[in-house]
């Protein structure tokens, strides 16, 4: 029995091979030149060396940067201090009547003290009570407080990375979403900060890494262009330094 089933599927896996033979050989006799047997060569790897030593002033990262991000719907700031992103973000959130805003765990946002300067909403601070269901809260924030890890000015993004204190849910789920980016984080090339995550290695990478553009665009639905839906519909990019 077990021979007659080994035939069977050696007779599968043959049949599948021709077929897909066959397959390929027609795609090759319509685009007229014979089949590729072989893979084509790839001698150059990587960026060339031009674009790796291609590098802008801190001024064109921050100018280009700006122009990239606003023109996707997103909002820049230019800031100098730590206290100046701080009276920025409860300005915005006393203009847009704020009721729950939810922030990373990290040492910066603490030394902010927006609990103290947003008395009036609920500022929750992420993964600091076991007993609470943390995505259910950024859901319902209005508000949501990240630093990010990296900056792009060619492409106008911002990297987040998450971690234990760093829930992706706090930059995915709000409604308004405030990243605030220390100037030194803002790079020229995307290469710049991929490049990171390789000389981490594999087992060094955390479970999310994500690639914020502006605000959440979608045009699933009869290409009709929408925002908000799958994200926050307003981000502000605060560009610190």
């Amino acid at each position: 029995m077990a021979e007659t089933h080994k035939q069977w599927l050696d007779k599968l896996e043959a049949e599948s091979r021709l077929k897909q033979e066959h397959f390929m050989n027609d795609i090759a006799a319509k685009l007229r030149h014979p089949r590729m047997e072989t893979k084509p060569q790839h001698p150059f790897r990587g960026a060339p060396d031009f674009w790796n030593a291609f590098e802008w002033t801190e001024e064109e990262r921050i100018q280009q940067f700006t122009d990239n991000f606003l023109s996707v719907g997103g909002h820049v700031a230019r800031l100098q201090t730590m206290e100046e992103a701080k009276a920025f973000i409860v300005q915005k959130a006393m203009e847009m009547s704020a009721k729950y805003v939810i922030r990373q765990n990290q040492p910066e946002l603490d030394a902010l003290d927006l609990e103290s300067s947003l008395a009036e909403s609920n500022v929750s601070v992420w993964n600091t009570d076991a007993e609470q269901y943390w995505r259910a809260r950024a859901a319902e924030a209005d508000f949501g407080i990240v630093i990010a890890d990296h900056a792009v000015a060619y492409t106008g993004s911002v990297t987040v990375l998450s971690a234990p204190n760093k829930g992706r849910s706090v930059s995915l789920l709000p409604t308004v979403l405030m990243i605030i980016i220390p100037i030194e984080r803002l790079k020229t090339r995307l290469g710049e900060v991929l490049v990171t995550f390789d000389e981490a290695g594999r087992e060094q990478l955390p479970a999310g890494i994500h690639f914020i553009s502006g605000p959440s665009r979608s045009s699933d639905i009869e290409n009709d262009l929408t925002i908000g839906v799958h994200g926050p519909g307003i981000v502000y990019a605060l560009l610190v330094g």
